[in-house]
């Protein structure tokens, strides 16, 4: 990694970190925001939910391509100032009508900044830094969030509107922050039309129609899915009824969980790294599948209410723990393994379809919710399937990498043969 780099990547985590800070004022807090203290009930509240879900399907598919041909700093810094004026607004807002166009225009701009920001962060690092650099963003993402909320929930008060309000014109000077910050970075090469078209002819063109056509990349964008619907998905929607409704566990021990869950992720980033880094990446995500369904099983057994409610409430904040150690694992593995995927000039496309997965899981994980009140065990003999079903799929997908791109370590012993091999395995149809 050059000084270019290095520079630009210090300024894009400390920007991302700055972002993550001012998201955490709001987050916890936006139901009770929207649902009591503006009074408008639950419905208004799942409305708001549902503008940001729909306001990141409809951007995401029109980002990549953007990215590729006008860079990802002009994407970030429209995408900011976008969720700025959303923020402000939504603080500012008592109707349902502004509170959703607000909720659309934070959706909108959250989402964009997303593959926007890991496109900088492939352009700012190596394949044998982009690990390390993943697993940085993560980290400081949810020491962000942690901090934010743990702030925020000391200025709130429900009985006072205006605290609320602050808390969402803090999180928009945070992203006005994030634009400042990204418009100071000085990227390795300078973006351009023509630097964002494959040099090879024959990949060039195509875009999604190519992508889909990539065997590794499709069954990537499956396994993400899958990845996201079982774990993000189900936090704050069935795993949190099931919990609720089966388990019996209160509104306190859910936060603790919560709690534990960014504890594991912040204390064992950097000791799982050690371990992804030597491996194949194909089989850390298998790993993670088989933890994430010892997680499943231990709350189940929460929920079946054996060793009373300590018990319980002890197994159920192990779930979420467990949880935090596979997204330590997964979060050095996956965005490096799209970045190093993508063809020439195609990152941002890559990066968009990745996050527009992500989304879409986030969007579909409430239909858990059902399920996990209504027939909890079954609920969790789901999900521990699932989990099943991401080992194998990781290990399916391992046949279609090259080995470079499977274990990044590979390229320090012997880059120029590996780098062939790398490049030979090009998208393949399929």
């Amino acid at each position: 990694m050059t000084k270019v780099m290095g520079a630009a990547m210090r300024r894009i985590q400390a920007g991302n970190a700055l972002t993550a800070f001012g998201i955490g004022f709001t987050v916890p807090f936006l139901y009770i925001y929207v649902a009591q203290v503006r009074g408008l009930g639950s419905m208004a509240a799942t409305s708001a939910f549902v503008a940001f879900a729909v306001s990141a399907l409809v951007a995401l598919p029109l980002t990549g391509r953007v990215i590729d041909r006008r860079g990802p700093v002009p994407v970030v810094v429209g995408a900011a100032v976008a969720a700025s004026v959303g923020a402000l607004a939504l603080g500012l807002s008592d109707g349902l009508v502004p509170i959703l166009v607000s909720a659309l225009a934070l959706g909108a701009g959250q989402a964009v900044m997303q593959p926007a920001l890991a496109t900088m962060i492939v352009w700012c690092s190596t394949p044998g830094t982009r690990t390390r650099a993943f697993a940085l963003q993560f980290f400081m993402q949810n020491l962000g969030l942690g901090i934010g909320g743990l702030i925020g929930g000391q200025i709130v008060d429900e009985s006072r509107p205006g605290s609320f309000t602050l808390l969402f014109g803090i999180e928009a000077v945070m992203f006005l922050v994030l634009a400042g910050v990204i418009l100071t970075v000085r990227m390795p090469h300078a973006p351009s039309i023509k630097d964002a078209v494959p040099r090879d002819p024959a990949q060039a063109g195509g875009g999604w129609k190519r992508m889909v056509r990539h065997r590794a990349m499709a069954k990537l964008l499956v396994l993400g899915f899958v990845i996201f619907f079982a774990c993000y998905g189900q936090f704050e929607s069935g795993l949190a009824a099931f919990g609720t409704e089966a388990a019996r566990i209160s509104p306190s021990t859910l936060g603790f969980a919560l709690a534990a869950n960014t504890g594991a992720i912040v204390v064992a980033q950097f000791a799982v790294l050690r371990l992804v880094e030597r491996r194949r990446r194909s089989r850390v995500i298998a790993l993670v599948g088989l933890i994430w369904t010892a997680a499943w099983l231990i709350a189940g057994f929460s929920g079946l209410g054996h060793g009373g409610a300590v018990a319980a409430a002890a197994a159920f904040v192990t779930t979420y723990a467990l949880f935090g150690i596979g997204e330590a694992m997964l979060s050095p593995t996956l965005a490096p393994l799209v970045a190093d995927l993508a063809p020439e000039g195609s990152v941002g496309q890559y990066n968009s379809a990745f996050a527009l997965v992500k989304q879409l899981a986030l969007a579909l994980g409430p239909l858990g919710v059902p399920l996990g009140a209504g027939a909890p065990m079954l609920y969790v003999a789901v999900f521990v399937a699932v989990s099943l079903g991401i080992a194998v799929l990781a290990l399916r997908l391992g046949r279609e990498l090259a080995p470079a791109q499977d274990q990044p370590s590979l390229l320090k012993g012997a880059p120029q043969a590996v780098a062939a091999k790398a490049a030979a395995a090009a998208p393949v149809a399929a």
